[in-house]
């Protein structure tokens, strides 16, 4: 099983090739196996979103509940329309979701929230399309 800080390694590295205006800073909460639910894990982490910042097109292959507690993000799932979070609000994905859009909804303040990811044990927690 791999280490918490080996995902909070792989997750930097991913997210860091996925902003394009600066870097995210991705800190990992907990990596947990789920023992009543055969094969799945949660991984909880935040993410410390650049003003400016914007995610290519990507997949997560799990229920991802993301949670704003600073800033605004911009979301949009492929089919669904664009959505501006502020903070308190919630989005979702699903593991058949393709996310076409993640950006940071201002071009001068930081924004912060919280992802928490139900996923396959052993998965990597962000895919390509």
């Amino acid at each position: 099983m791999k280490s918490l800080l080996t995902i909070s390694l792989v997750l930097v590295a991913v997210l860091s090739r996925m902003a394009h205006a600066a870097d995210p800073v991705v800190t990992p909460l907990m990596l947990k196996e789920l023992g009543d639910i055969p094969g799945k894990e949660v991984l909880a982490i935040t993410v410390d979103f650049p003003p400016g910042a914007v995610d290519p097109i990507h997949r997560h292959d799990a229920h991802a509940f993301v949670y704003v507690l600073e800033g605004s993000i911009v979301m949009q799932l492929k089919g669904a329309p664009e959505v501006t979070l502020t903070p308190g609000q919630m989005f979702y994905e699903g593991p058949n979701d393709l996310h076409i859009v993640g950006r940071n909804a201002s071009q001068t303040k930081p924004a912060k929230f919280v992802v928490v990811l139900v996923k396959n044990r052993g998965v990597d927690a962000v895919l390509p399309p």
